[in-house]
């Protein structure tokens, strides 16, 4: 059986927005290490762009930026609807107490002083990442009678296997780690198949259509609800 040939987790996409060389290499040598995606920006506007265009998991903002301060670039992170939620690490040298609490309440998430060790960090992000998106830390995730074991890359619903395809996999899981939310085909594109990969809207209700077969193969009731208009959600039947 290959039906979970190919399957990779989905790794953590990092946003470094810092414009030191040496802090730059020595945090994208690390997070690639540790099984993270690091895009980087050397300035706050190409920051900005990138942070828009990409939606990362995380950002790594430092305050002390050319032109634009993280201070700034996190304001206008809060304020765009598609980062607004987008978990935000400060790193910088100020270490007064006074500064930590500018940075936090500008928006930040937690904050870094420099120098740090490259293992610190990379626990922040694994427990800021559990404190916004629970399910990103979790080894199996459940809804009702559904579990997906993302160590073994398996499904069960119940006490049968449900064996599904590469993609139909990355569905499932998107849906379980946000439960009950409706999402368009353009938002399962951008999240399930990526942003740097063209596929056509309605290769998703292909998808969806396999989802539904093999979640229902042994007569349980169907979990993922179409939205008219709107897009598919994984709700429990009322």
């Amino acid at each position: 059986m290959a039906e979970f040939l190919g399957v990779r987790n989905v790794k953590t996409q990092v946003l470094l927005i810092e414009d030191d060389i040496s802090i730059t290499e020595l945090v994208r040598y690390n997070l690639e290490k540790a099984d993270f995606t690091i895009e980087t920006a050397k300035d706050g506007e190409e920051g900005l762009i990138l942070a828009t265009d990409q939606t990362p998991d995380v950002i790594l903002l430092d305050w002390m930026l050319p032109n634009l301060s993280g201070l700034e670039i996190c304001r206008r992170l809060r304020r765009n609807n598609k980062t607004a939620n987008v978990p935000i690490i400060m790193l910088t040298a100020r270490a007064d107490e006074p500064d930590r609490v500018r940075g936090l309440e500008t928006g930040a998430d937690d904050y870094v002083t420099k120098p740090f060790s490259p293992k610190e960090l990379i626990a922040r992000i694994h427990a800021v990442l559990r404190r916004v998106r629970p399910a990103l830390a979790a080894e199996c995730l459940t809804f009702e009678d559904i579990t997906l074991d993302n160590v073994a890359h398996r499904v069960t619903r119940g006490e049968n296997p449900i064996h599904l395809g590469p993609t139909e996999y990355r569905l499932l899981r998107h849906f379980i780690e946000n439960p009950g939310r409706v999402f368009s085909r353009e938002q399962l594109l951008d999240s399930v198949w990526g942003h740097d990969i063209y596929v056509e809207a309605r290769t998703v209700d292909v998808h969806i259509r396999r989802l539904r077969k093999a979640m229902n193969e042994y007569g349980d009731p169907d979990y993922i609800r179409t939205v008219r208009s709107a897009g598919y959600a994984l709700d429990k039947k009322r």
